[in-house]
C-alpha cells in the first residue's frame, strides 16, 4: 500500500498540517484503516480509492473515523494531482459530508466545504478554566468556537486540555482578529486524541461564517497560529466556505501489508 505524507496549508516543510494519505485499489477493513491510522499518529489519515467516475475519500484519526477534515483533503488532492492524474483541474470526493470538490487555483489547491451555521451558546465557567481565560462569545456547530478579545490572547493560550474534554464539540477553536491577517485561530481536539491541531481546514468552515455576519466581508486571509502555523484563503458563498491553500510534499513510502483483509 503506497502512503504519502503531505504538509497542507504550507508555502514550505515543516509548516502547516501533516496528513497522510494512502490511494488504493479497493477498501481494507475498517480495523486496519484505524490501526494505519494509530501507527502514523498524525491528527488525519485520508483514505481514498476511485469508484466510477470520482473518489470515495474518508478520514480516520488515531481515535476514529470522523466526517469532515480539510487538510487532509488538500492532502489528498494535491497527491492525486500530483501522482495519478496531473492532467485533471479538480478532483472529486464522495464524502460523509457529502461531493467535495478540489480545484486547482494558481498555485493554491481550492476547497468547496458546506458551511457551518454557528448558534451562540452561553459563555461558561468551564470554557474559562479550560481556556484560562474568559472568552467574548461562544459558538457551536460541530466545534465550540470561543472568541477572544485580542490576536495576542489566542498566540500565548495555554489551555488546560483535560478540563477541555469536558467541554462541548468535537474540537475547541478560539478565535480573534488579526493584524497581518483577517483572523487567527488555533485549535484543540483533546477528545480525538490530537491536544493541538497545526491547521483546521473544516473548522473555518465554521469560523468564516462567523467572521462574515462580524465584519460584512466575504473573503478573508485566515492563518491558524499554532506552533507550525498556516495560511488559508478563505471565500463564504452562500452555504459553502471556499478554503484554499498550498501544500508540500514530505515523504512517500509503502506500508509492509501482506495483502488486504
Amino acid at each position: 500500500m503506497k502512503q504519502y505524507v503531505v504538509d497542507a496549508f504550507a508555502d514550505r516543510l515543516f509548516e502547516g498540517n501533516p496528513a497522510a494519505v494512502c490511494l488504493l485499489d479497493r477498501w481494507p477493513a475498517d480495523k486496519l484503516m484505524g490501526k494505519i491510522a494509530m501507527e502514523n499518529n498524525l491528527s488525519e489519515t485520508a483514505f481514498a480509492v476511485f469508484e466510477e467516475d470520482s473518489w470515495r475519500l474518508r478520514w480516520f484519526t488515531p481515535e476514529g473515523e470522523i466526517d469532515l477534515c480539510g487538510h487532509a483533503t488538500l492532502a489528498a488532492a494535491y497527491t492525486i494531482l500530483r501522482f495519478v492524474a496531473p492532467e485533471l483541474e479538480d478532483v472529486r470526493f464522495q464524502t460523509l459530508s457529502g461531493p467535495l470538490i478540489v480545484k486547482r487555483r494558481g498555485e493554491l489547491l481550492e476547497m468547496d466545504f458546506p458551511a457551518y451555521v454557528p448558534v451562540q451558546t452561553e459563555v461558561t465557567a468551564e470554557m474559562t478554566a479550560a481556556l484560562g481565560v474568559r472568552p467574548l462569545e461562544a459558538w457551536r456547530a460541530r466545534d465550540l468556537m470561543c472568541v477572544l478579545e485580542r490576536e495576542e490572547d489566542v498566540v500565548r493560550l495555554q489551555p488546560n486540555l483535560a478540563a477541555m474534554e469536558n467541554l462541548e464539540g468535537s474540537v475547541c477553536c478560539v478565535t480573534a482578529r488579526g493584524s497581518r491577517f483577517d483572523c487567527v485561530s488555533r485549535c484543540f481536539a483533546p477528545k480525538c486524541a490530537v491536544p493541538e491541531d497545526p491547521v483546521t481546514g473544516s473548522t473555518h468552515c465554521l469560523i468564516i461564517p462567523y467572521w462574515a455576519a462580524k465584519t460584512g466581508k466575504t473573503e478573508f486571509v485566515a492563518r491558524q497560529a499554532s506552533p507550525r502555523g498556516g495560511t488559508l484563503y478563505c471565500r463564504l458563498e452562500g452555504d459553502r466556505v471556499k478554503l484554499a491553500g498550498r501544500a508540500a510534499l514530505y515523504a512517500r513510502s509503502e506500508l509492509m501489508l501482506e495483502e488486504l483483509p
